[in-house]
């Protein structure tokens, strides 16, 4: 009976211990999610595409960021304004973390907005070898998390966090059958990353460097230098933004469809 006993405290233990391990990396997640979210900002920025041959496509943007009231969830404008083809181009992204995320773009050829469903989330954004899902941001609580190992990168001490989709509609979402992040141990932003497609095939990486503490106050941190491989297409993407600024009062009107059909 005795032996019973401590066996069962042992697992219960055990559970105990894996429970916390999971509750830990969830939080992990969701202060990663948080940590480039200043109460507002504004900033100018370079997309570089290139393609497996070498062949380069710049285009310049202006942009906004604005925390919403509960102060979780995120507001993101980008309007392209070089070159020509790009011009006017505009992309709206509203985050819900109790709902489903607003997505829109406004095309000024066809001089309209269109909103976009969950299932865009796996599509480009805008050309880039970024997702509309990883701007806006992965849900949280729509992926099992397994942390892998600690190992240093780029110099900074991470955590190597693995991620799956909790569900078949996240993996069609998504268009990722996994994803592996390296979140930095001082300030849980994420500087790089490996995915897979559905069917478990490597499908790109992504590495964020030049870090800088935009908002010293709340801790916020932004890189100006993004970069993202295809590794199937041989086809990548470097986003470099300048005149980065938080904490501007921007003002809402720039988070509205109106907004987008401005010439």
């Amino acid at each position: 009976m005795k032996l019973l006993i401590c066996f069962s405290a042992m697992l219960l233990c055990a559970m105990t211990l894996a429970q916390a391990a999971e509750i830990n990396l969830t939080e992990a997640m969701q202060k990663s999610l948080a940590a480039n979210k200043a109460l507002d900002s504004t900033s100018d920025a370079t997309f570089t595409l290139t393609n497996k041959t070498g062949q380069e496509r710049v285009r310049k943007t202006m942009g906004a960021t604005k925390l919403q009231a509960n102060g979780e969830d995120n507001m993101r404008m980008t309007r392209f304004v070089a070159p020509a083809d790009v011009k006017g181009t505009v992309s709206l992204l509203i985050e819900h973390s109790a709902g489903e995320d607003d997505m829109w773009i406004y095309l000024p050829a066809l001089k309209k907005v269109r909103r976009l469903v969950s299932g865009n989330k796996r599509d480009s954004f805008v050309g880039t070898d970024f997702s509309y899902g990883d701007v806006i941001g992965h849900k949280v609580s729509d992926w099992n998390y397994k942390l892998l190992r600690e190992e240093v990168a780029d110099g900074e001490a991470c955590y190597v966090i693995e991620a799956t989709p909790k569900s078949d509609e996240v993996r069609g979402s998504s268009g990722y059958g996994k994803r592996v992040v390296w979140l930095r141990k001082d300030n849980f932003f994420a500087i790089k990353g490996d995915m897979w497609d559905e069917s478990g095939q490597p499908l790109k990486t992504f590495h964020l460097t030049e870090l800088q503490e935009v908002d010293a106050a709340r801790h916020k941190w932004q890189a100006m230098r993004l970069e993202s491989k295809n590794l199937q297409s041989g086809h990548q993407t470097v986003i470099r933004f300048e005149n980065f600024k938080a904490n501007q009062k921007v003002r809402d009107e720039f988070f509205t469809t109106r907004y987008m059909e401005k010439e």
